[in-house]
């Protein structure tokens, strides 16, 4: 009898060793892994906004434009930006929050921000969750965040967008 409970629990254990060692792999493969609170993959579905989107923002009368500001690497920026963008910090960075901070400080809470980084794929962007989460902080109920899910350059740049150089 002790036996046959001892190969049943053997038999158990071994199941459950087996299903951990295929499905924990799989849980980072198919998203299943933690999010990072500072993950852009926390910024709301509602929040986003596709590229298309931004450019009839910009197209609309200069009143109805957006405040547009880019919170990922300056070096990117100088390269190529969104005309009429402003530089605003890294995100991922003290420093670079706290010249977001200083930029929208004076600003009325119901301003259309729109926040954009495109320095890598939109679910490993260090700079646009942190930077998201400081304007919501800080009282911002208008800020929305460009959807670039490859990079500035594969989804602004190379689709024929208007940039600009340089700053």
């Amino acid at each position: 009898m002790r036996i046959r409970m001892f190969r049943q629990s053997a038999k158990i254990a071994a199941l459950l060793a087996l299903a951990l060692l295929f499905i924990w792999p799989m849980r980072a493969q198919f998203g299943y892994a933690p999010v990072s609170p500072d993950s852009a993959l926390n910024i709301p579905q509602t929040r986003l906004l596709q590229p298309e989107g931004l450019l009839l923002l910009l197209r609309a009368a200069a009143a109805q434009k957006p405040l547009v500001l880019q919170v990922g690497s300056h070096l990117l920026f100088a390269e190529a930006h969104i005309p009429g963008s402003e530089y605003a910090g890294p995100g991922s960075q003290p420093a670079g929050l706290q010249l977001l901070q200083e930029r929208v400080n004076s600003l009325p809470r119901k301003q259309l921000i729109v926040l954009y980084c495109g320095c890598c794929p939109w679910a490993r962007c260090p700079n646009l969750g942190p930077a998201f989460a400081k304007l919501r902080e800080m009282g911002f109920t208008n800020v929305k965040v460009l959807y670039l899910a490859n990079n500035f350059g594969a989804d602004w740049v190379e689709k024929g967008y208007p940039v600009e150089r340089g700053r």
